[in-house]
């Protein structure tokens, strides 16, 4: 598991990990060999002489002292070892996160990102800090005074070690046995928690369609789900606590009838014999405290694979001798790709001159959004090239290509800052005239006055404080502040009130102005701002011009066009 650990975080963190590991393992140690002066002790105690036991006594005070310093340090460097390692797992995720391709944040990816990130993190890295120094204590303070009993009687040390690998083979198949059900229970636990996310989001619909007092079924389902498997991960456990619990007492039980027996014998004293269970008994506490260790153990592994897996998933590649693009022209050569099973964009070719607007139409489902994003390089093409300024964007740098673009999409997310922080994501070092500028060129000023707080208003999670057409307002601002040469649209006004869809289409236009755009259109107008317009269906163009030429010599354009202005349409 440490191993998986420093693998995940990297090699730097392998130095204070394994001091750590190697002081709580000397603590362990000392722990077992403070026991093993109880035997003289207890033997000068009831001994002819018991004052002599007093040299003993201070040797055992001595020793418990030393136990108590070490066991202080090693619990503080477990505790400050840990919080590095949740600091430092936490920025690995976070700057792996941002490398990942769009692509892989599919539906599911939500719930499992946030287990992860919060109460998963939190337990994988809670091993150094609070699971590490019980489970080493529990298995190498056993074994330490395994080995005094051994120094001390032979026989008696050898009846006890037979029970070493009994307690190795029941911890190992309890392991074995629960690792199904653990896996189960994180399954369930991640499907749960896209439910519970999914109620939330839920919440306009199922209230628009009255069910407010109603349970959501498919949350009930999980969470049921969740309990069932959780009970059947915690009743894997029994046996294999039942199984050390029992081995425990019978290792116990062998002990007292052979030391009976040899002292019956006259082959050891009553003080030895007596020693020797009282370090027997110490054993039984460790030992059974593996169990619950243990568990906890294999559920924070379980945890940190996950991790691993995640932070295995390999980025898009970075090109290992960049080229800065000199143009700003866009080219699609014979592009094919592919989403799971499913052919998105087959043998696609098309060009943008630079300077020159490209609208893209067609029926839901055809590809059009897939456009924007390998324009963006949000996926790899799987054959063929895009191109911008005549450089494939696998030989851009990532930084370089998004300085490059500007992108608005329908779906406008705003972090929960002020409305100034969210529309300087666009250019952070850009100076308050400029972004006064950007807020007047699109229209996001009307908003402004009409808030309390202006641009220090805070636009709250996602902008939910602000309506649709504010958000785009917003998200256009930011774009024009960026001053980014290509621009992407995925038509950010066909679900807008006729107000906001006017100041929207104005903050759209200074935008464009002089700039490479590839826009997916939905509306008349916007199409009829493109110096070209192509039509895409099933992930090939199988129309092209601009758009009154297609509307009166293709009739599979014209008809889409038509659909698409019925009033049922544009509802």
């Amino acid at each position: 598991m440490i191993r998986m650990l420093l693998r995940a975080l990297g090699p730097e963190y392998a130095p204070p990990v394994r001091r750590t590991v190697a002081l709580m393992t000397t603590t362990a140690v000392v722990e077992g060999l403070s026991y093993a002066l109880l035997v003289p002790v207890l033997r000068a105690l009831f001994g002819s002489t018991p004052d002599d036991v007093w040299p003993w006594l201070i040797a055992f005070g001595a020793a418990v002292a030393v136990y108590a310093v070490l066991r202080y340090v090693s619990d503080l460097s477990g505790f400050r070892v840990g919080t590095t390692l949740l600091r430092g797992m936490y920025v690995r995720l976070g700057d792996h996160l941002a490398r990942l391709p769009i692509g892989w944040y599919g539906a599911g990816r939500v719930g499992e990102v946030s287990v992860l990130a919060s109460r998963g993190v939190l337990q994988a890295m809670g091993v150094i800090a609070h699971l590490l120094a019980p489970f080493i204590s529990a298995a190498v303070t056993p074994l330490t005074i395994v080995v005094v009993m051994l120094a001390f009687h032979w026989q008696l040390g050898l009846a006890a070690l037979v029970g070493v690998p009994i307690v190795a083979a029941i911890q190992r198949w309890t392991g074995r046995s629960m690792a199904a059900g653990d896996a189960q229970r994180a399954e369930r636990d991640h499907e749960a928690t896209g439910r519970v996310i999914e109620f939330l989001q839920a919440q306009p619909v199922l209230r628009a369609g009255g069910r407010t007092a109603e349970r959501f079924r498919l949350l009930d389902d999980s969470l049921h789900e969740l309990q069932r498997a959780s009970r059947r991960s915690t009743l894997s456990t029994l046996p294999g606590v039942l199984g050390l619990t029992l081995t425990v007492q019978a290792m116990f039980t062998v002990l007292l009838v052979l030391g009976t027996y040899l002292a019956l014998g006259g082959q050891i004293g009553a003080a030895e014999i007596l020693a020797i269970l009282v370090l027997a008994a110490r054993c039984a506490d460790p030992l059974l405290s593996l169990a619950e260790v243990g568990g906890q153990l294999r559920v924070a592994r379980s945890v940190l694979a996950r991790l691993d897996t995640v932070l295995r998933t390999e980025p898009l590649p970075e090109p290992r001798e960049p080229i800065q693009p000199e143009r700003h022209d866009l080219e699609f050569e014979s592009v094919a790709f592919r989403h799971g099973d499913r052919t998105v964009i087959e043998n696609l070719s098309l060009s943008v001159p630079e300077g020159q607007r490209l609208a893209v139409v067609g029926p839901s489902g055809a590809g059009k959004s897939t456009l924007l994003q390998l324009l963006a390089r949000f996926y790899d093409v799987d054959a063929g090239a895009v191109r911008v300024g005549g450089v494939d964007v696998r030989a851009i740098t990532t930084e370089v290509l998004m300085a490059q673009i500007a992108i608005v999409f329908q779906d406008v997310y705003l972090f929960d800052a002020t409305i100034e922080e969210n529309v300087r994501l666009g250019r952070p070092d850009a100076a308050d005239a400029d972004v006064r500028a950007a807020v007047t060129a699109a229209r996001l000023d009307e908003v402004i006055e009409r808030l309390p707080g202006g641009a220090a208003t805070t636009v709250g999670e996602g902008g939910a404080l602000l309506s649709g057409g504010e958000r785009q307002r917003v998200s256009i601002a930011r774009a024009l502040l960026k001053n980014a040469p290509i621009v992407l649209l995925d038509e950010v006004s066909s679900a807008l009130d006729p107000l906001n869809e006017a100041a929207v289409h104005d903050g759209i236009e200074r935008l464009m102005k002089g700039r490479t755009v590839v826009m997916v259109a939905h509306r008349l107008r916007t199409v009829q701002r493109a110096d070209h317009v192509i039509f895409l269906d099933n992930g090939r163009i199988i129309a092209q011009g601009n758009h009154n030429d297609l509307l009166h010599r293709d009739p599979r354009y014209s008809d889409f066009w038509k659909a698409s202005m019925t009033p049922a349409a544009n509802l």
